[in-house]
């Protein structure tokens, strides 16, 4: 217990000084298994973050490779990068920053056949991905697996996130279903300020910390939205829904689901 090397303890001292973190807090970072899903321009600052925070095993599932047009708001990958597959690049910045961390590189995509089995390894999952497809589904599975998450969307100059944890609001319960594909345009096909990403992937990781240390208030059954050009935040109160078809009381959606994505999607689940 508390066995931190000389090392160790001076990398996390701004951690180990917070009164609501100290040396024990630190520890539960530590110990602590979390899931990123995407690593791209949301997934590039939860893991940079999340590694020189000292999170001790850090997931990071994606099936796409670095392309030039990442690099405006991907901030985890360089331009040597580019061709390479996204959670290698990730795992190399993430272990620079804090060799003392285990990061579990995942090629692939987050699918109805394998999410269980992907989540069920990893204490909390961050939702770095923008379509509307894969959200659902990580929503839907960590409801069924009883995992806590953090939701996070951005688009032109705006972003929302808000934190599920067991009897919370779901996505399902504020969102009700995914839109007909290509109903809402991604960040490919409407663009997004760099900026924006880690504006929302900072707060996503923050909330991901305040999870393991169990420090502050959680974004549960609130949405927080803002708006880059005015710098207007706003909180937005939202509550299970007891008719929810995932986590309602009389629930009718038993099972994962591949829901169609976009055709710009096909081939990426990230931001």
């Amino acid at each position: 217990m508390f066995d931190f090397t000389e090392e160790e303890l001076n990398r996390y001292s701004r951690h180990i000084l917070l009164q609501d973190v100290g040396v024990e807090g630190q520890e539960k970072i530590r110990d602590a298994k979390v899931l990123v899903v995407g690593a791209g321009g949301l997934g590039a600052p939860v893991s940079l973050y999340l590694a020189a925070a000292g999170v001790g095993t850090i997931g990071i599932i994606d099936g796409d490779v670095v392309d030039l047009s990442n690099l405006q708001r991907q901030v985890i990958h360089f331009t040597k990068d580019v061709d390479t597959p996204k959670v290698l690049s990730a795992k190399e910045k993430m272990l620079a920053i804090n060799p003392n961390v285990k990061v579990n590189a995942i090629q692939d995509l987050l699918m109805a056949n394998n999410a269980l089995d992907i989540i069920s390894e990893y204490d909390f999952i961050v939702d770095g991905t923008d379509n509307f497809p894969v959200k659902f589904l990580i929503n839907d599975a960590c409801v069924m697996a009883g995992k806590p998450f953090c939701h996070g969307g951005i688009l032109r100059f705006e972003g929302q996130t808000f934190t599920h944890v067991p009897g919370s609001a779901c996505y399902r319960c504020v969102f009700g279903a995914p839109p007909p594909p290509n109903a809402v345009p991604t960040c490919s096909q409407a663009g997004v300020l760099g900026a924006i990403a880690g504006m929302l992937g900072t707060i996503q990781a923050a909330e991901t910390l305040k999870y393991i240390t169990g420090v502050g208030e959680l974004l549960t059954n609130k949405l927080l939205t803002f708006n880059a050009k005015t710098m207007d935040f706003r909180k937005i109160s939202t509550r299970h829904n007891h008719k929810c078809k995932l986590c309602g009381d009389n629930p009718t959606i038993t099972e994962l689901i591949d829901y169609e994505q976009a055709a710009c999607d096909l081939a990426s689940h990230k931001k």
